[in-house]
């Protein structure tokens, strides 16, 4: 199914209304299917990003064999330009000290947006943050001026980012606040929940805002706030 417009509409809204409008969509609060850490946003100004992961598992302390790195990063970048576009990256570092090496720079930013890619996620590192694509945001834990030995293990596998469970095609938003899973069941919920949960919250930020508000007035407006519909 083709989510392009759906995506463009919710682009249009930061992660935390996502995830509370998640609540509503899927009828409760979750404590999981966000990262659960801040991350570095690479360019917090871009909007947020919408799109179908795709997921990889990298390492960085450990010497490689230079054909068997080319090999599997080719072979990485054939998986990710295939399939439903826009896509993210999530991309879990796996190893003890995750972050050793950057993954993301200027090439490897520049690389994924030719192919579709608007943006990662990962609980390892980035550098070049003034020569990465401009379009191009990217969440890491940390940040490295080296790459060490970084380098593609695996793809296309359930991947686990800083308590974010992602398996590849799922939908994922995030901006700089983090990311969140969209449970495709949810997706086509969340437009109506969104309007739900603003008007709702509206009614209460209203009161706030006038004068003499206090707690009895906050009262009331709790009461009124859970009347809409």
């Amino acid at each position: 199914m083709d989510h392009h417009n759906l995506f463009e509409q919710l682009r249009k809204f930061d992660t935390p209304t996502i995830c509370n409008a998640l609540e509503i969509a899927t009828g409760g609060r979750m404590t999981s299917g966000f990262t659960r850490q801040r991350l570095i946003a690479s360019a917090p100004k871009l909007p947020p990003i919408v799109g179908y992961a795709r997921t990889v598992a990298v390492r960085c302390s450990v010497p490689f064999d230079p054909a068997g790195r080319k090999e599997r990063l080719l072979g990485y970048y054939d998986y990710l330009s295939q399939g439903p576009r826009p896509t993210i990256a999530v991309v879990q570092d796996v190893d003890s000290q995750p972050g050793l090496g950057a993954f993301w720079g200027e090439v490897n930013t520049t690389v994924h947006y030719g192919l579709g890619c608007i943006g990662a996620v990962t609980n390892g590192s980035m550098r070049d943050l003034d020569m990465m694509h401009p379009q191009f945001q990217c969440l890491a834990a940390t940040l490295s001026p080296s790459h060490a030995y970084i380098q593609v293990l695996e793809f296309g596998r359930q991947v686990d980012v800083l308590g974010m469970v992602v398996a590849d095609g799922d939908i994922v938003h995030a901006d700089y606040h983090g990311a969140v899973v969209i449970p495709v069941q949810a997706l086509e919920k969340l437009p109506a929940a969104i309007d739900l949960m603003a008007r709702k919250e509206k009614v209460i930020l209203d009161a706030a805002r006038q004068p003499g508000f206090d707690a009895h007035k906050m009262r009331a407006a709790m009461a009124a706030s859970e009347q809409v519909k």
